[in-house]
């Protein structure tokens, strides 16, 4: 469904090197073009030192013309490049690797720099040539190698502006290389430095306000952070933490309301999961609720089948409309990049959330009719349905009657103080608070330029601008 992807949208957020893999995705899912993706990834290789990808690419798209000749000068000045660039680095290098200088390095830059400086004769301008050989082996395809020299150049450097900068090409080299581990970290790190609003760790201009600098920063932020929140084990729930936080959700309403599809998405996800679990259900249910909020405020500007099942769902209570919505969502999420994977798990979790809001207003239930609801057939229904009240607590109230082919729901009715804790959000907290504090109390069962549009020299020759190869596809 090409009318709902989101990739033009999305990379005029990302550096050209995290934008590959989308475009190589769309290459995969044939939503568009071949020739059009391919003529819009050699666009973005052009830009980078990434000389023998981009001469791929051109052979590819003009298969009966010969490779231009500034291919053959552009390979020969990056290899000249890196080799210069390496030898002014290479003091610091041998310096750092040395057992006994990482030892003697403290909390205090300052203190380090004289430590080097009056036993290795090591200079800033040396320590700002790590962080320029970091810099282009970022463009020169080498990410790994980027991540370990624009660390070491963080923990010498005093420079805050270069600091900045070093942190998006860090977190980009670290999603590049797929470890999420520290990626998530060094998500977290930036997200701090770019929430403390100091003019050095914003993209910004001179004619900028600062506050709008940090909304564009928070936003490149948001983008980024799709990568981690979609391949980290725990990145669905933190995800839903971060995003449905007063100021990132303020920048999401404000500047990309198309990140609600992932917001969505991921509580959806969590919901089946957390199902077992008093804290984490309440949590998790709450965070459903405030989506679905956030969907209908802004469903003037963005919508598409993901929020328009919930909002079928939860708002209009039209079970008819959310599976169609569902089944249109079902191809929305196979061909989104960060979703693809969690095409099965979206499904189940999706259809554990009609069959809740269908027993809560039903008493005795076809099996046949909600199997129908559910897109499934009456057999594939039957075993479903059974699976989902063996593995959660509508087994205590819900009971299959196999004969007449149907489910009796048998709900004990809430106290009423029950029932306005759950609804209220601060009563929702101080209600995880007093559970929390009564499971410790009883023994338990078991125990990441160039930011072109905003003037930070480096980050990273990232952030391509919206262009005509792009807006083709």
């Amino acid at each position: 469904m090409a009318e709902h992807d989101l990739t033009k949208t999305i990379i005029p957020y990302l550096d050209r090197h995290l934008a590959f893999p989308l475009l190589a995705h769309l290459v995969e899912t044939q939503l568009f073009p071949v020739e059009q993706v391919q003529a819009a990834q050699y666009e973005l290789a052009k830009g980078t030192n990434m000389v023998d990808y981009a001469v791929n690419l051109f052979e590819q798209l003009y298969p009966d013309q010969e490779v231009p000749e500034e291919f053959s000068r552009k390979r020969e000045t990056a290899v000249s490049t890196n080799e210069r660039l390496q030898q002014e680095a290479q003091a610091v290098l041998d310096v750092i690797e040395n057992p006994g200088v990482a030892q003697a390095l403290r909390q205090d830059k300052n203190q380090n720099l004289t430590f080097l400086k009056d036993n290795y004769n090591v200079t800033l301008e040396q320590i700002n040539a790590l962080y320029n050989f970091g810099q282009f082996q970022y463009t020169y395809g080498n990410y790994s190698g980027a991540a370990d020299y624009l660390y070491h150049f963080r923990v010498l450097s005093t420079d805050s502006e270069l600091n900045t900068s070093a942190h998006w090409g860090k977190l980009a080299s670290d999603i590049l290389t797929g470890k999420w581990d520290t990626a998530l970290e060094e998500l977290n790190t930036l997200r701090d430095v770019v929430d403390s609003r100091s003019p050095s760790s914003l993209l910004t201009t001179p004619t900028e306000p600062a506050a709008l600098a940090q909304l564009h920063s928070r936003t490149w932020l948001v983008h980024w952070s799709l990568f981690v929140y979609f391949n980290h084990p725990q990145g669905r729930t933190l995800l839903l933490e971060t995003f449905l936080s007063p100021t990132y959700l303020n920048t999401i309403q404000t500047s990309c309301p198309w990140i609600l599809r992932y917001i969505t998405a991921a509580a959806i996800l969590s919901r089946k999961s957390a199902a077992g679990g008093n804290n984490s259900s309440s949590r998790v249910r709450y965070s459903i609720r405030e989506v679905v909020k956030v969907i209908q405020m802004e469903e003037y500007q963005y919508q598409d089948p993901v929020t328009s099942f919930l909002k079928e769902l939860y708002v209009e209570f039209d079970f008819e409309a959310a599976q169609r919505q569902l089944s249109l969502a079902e191809r929305v999420v196979t061909d989104d990049f960060f979703l693809g994977e969690f095409r099965d798990e979206f499904l189940d979790n999706a259809r554990y959330l009609i069959s809740e809001a269908y027993c809560r207003i039903h008493q005795r239930i076809d099996i046949g009719d909600l199997s129908e609801r559910l897109n499934l057939s009456r057999d594939e229904g039957e075993k479903w349905i059974v699976n989902l009240i063996r593995e959660t607590r509508m087994g205590a109230e819900a009971k299959i009657d196999l004969e007449k082919n149907v489910i009796e729901i048998h709900r004990t009715a809430l106290p009423v103080y029950q029932t306005v804790i759950e609804k209220t959000p601060l009563g929702a907290g101080m209600l995880h608070s007093q559970q929390a504090v009564q499971s410790q109390s009883q023994p338990s069962i078991s125990r990441w330029g160039e930011i072109i549009s905003y003037s930070v020299v480096f980050v990273m020759d990232y952030h391509p601008r919206p262009s005509s190869n792009l807006c083709c596809l």
